[in-house]
């Protein structure tokens, strides 16, 4: 078997698996203690919770007119694996039905909207991570965005907003409460498991003293830095932005170098989502050849 099935197979496992993970936690705590959830798996609680149909099958139902509205805007292989995770999705809704599991907690409805949050975001993570989804709401974004221009991330939270709201029919108050508890824990386990469980940040430095500053960087902190070319838009002077990427720790320890070299630097501190090099270590040794 030569390299590239096995990437691909490892793909396709690990998107079952996140998949597995994120409806656990939606038919054992979502289902079973009243909380809503946004987008299609949403909608399929509130007709489950009306009609008592299954949400393994109205996700189907519901993500079938989607898939034939994204067909040319997803593209195959994104279109594929949509399709693949949805289908993957309703299998599980219905297997984790059928297991005899019962979380008992003791009718804590905080812990159980807190556990709620780290399955669906760990789950969604993975899902995510390897480039695949569960269909639904992000089908219809992603069109709008394409015909209307409207942004994804807008859409998105009026898609949830609208049918969050419509949960109250079945849940009351305080359950939609718990909810968004639900839906903030989500939010948060979703980026790091998305992003490889790491946190990474980049420091952009304007100063006079540009090569004492990238010389100190690289001894006494052990990260690689980059000259970027910058030209005051005002002044028109020429200089250079020194440009790193550390791990959250060390952005304490530039900022002190700066602070004795140069005073007066620019330094702009932004999130890096993901860093894809050989190179680069979260966690770096005392000295490591960079």
């Amino acid at each position: 078997m030569n390299k590239d099935l096995l990437l691909k197979l490892r793909k396709l496992i690990l998107i079952a698996l996140g998949v597995a993970i994120y409806t656990f936690g939606f038919v054992k705590f979502n289902m079973a203690n009243h909380l809503a959830e946004g987008g299609v798996a949403g909608i399929t609680l509130i007709v489950h919770a009306l009609y008592n149909i299954d949400p393994a099958l109205t996700s189907l139902i519901l993500n079938l007119p989607l898939f034939i509205l994204g067909a040319h805007i997803l593209g195959k292989k994104s279109l594929a694996l949509t399709i693949y995770g949805t289908v993957l999705m309703s299998g599980f809704i219905w297997i984790w039905q059928q297991v005899p599991i019962e979380v008992a907690l003791h009718n804590d409805m905080m812990l159980v909207a807190v556990i709620a949050g780290i399955f669906s975001g760990a789950g969604s993570g993975l899902v995510f991570r390897y480039g695949a989804t569960t269909g639904g709401a992000d089908i219809v974004g992603r069109v709008l965005e394409e015909k209307l221009g409207l942004k994804l991330g807008q859409t998105m939270l009026l898609i949830d907003a609208l049918v969050l709201t419509a949960s109250l029919v079945y849940i009351d108050l305080q359950h939609m409460l718990y909810t968004l508890v639900a839906s903030f824990v989500y939010s948060q386990v979703l980026t790091i498991v998305q992003n490889g469980g790491y946190t990474v940040r980049g420091m952009l430095i304007i100063t006079q003293k540009s090569q004492e500053a990238a010389s100190a960087i690289l001894q006494e902190i052990n990260r690689g830095v980059t000259y970027l070319k910058g030209q005051g838009a005002y002044s028109g002077t020429d200089f250079n932005v020194l440009y790193v990427v550390l791990n959250p720790s060390e952005v304490r320890d530039v900022r002190g170098i700066m602070a004795e070299l140069d005073p007066d630097a620019f330094i702009s501190v932004i999130d890096v989502d993901e860093v894809i090099s050989s190179d680069f270590k979260i966690r770096r040794k005392n000295y490591d050849k960079y």
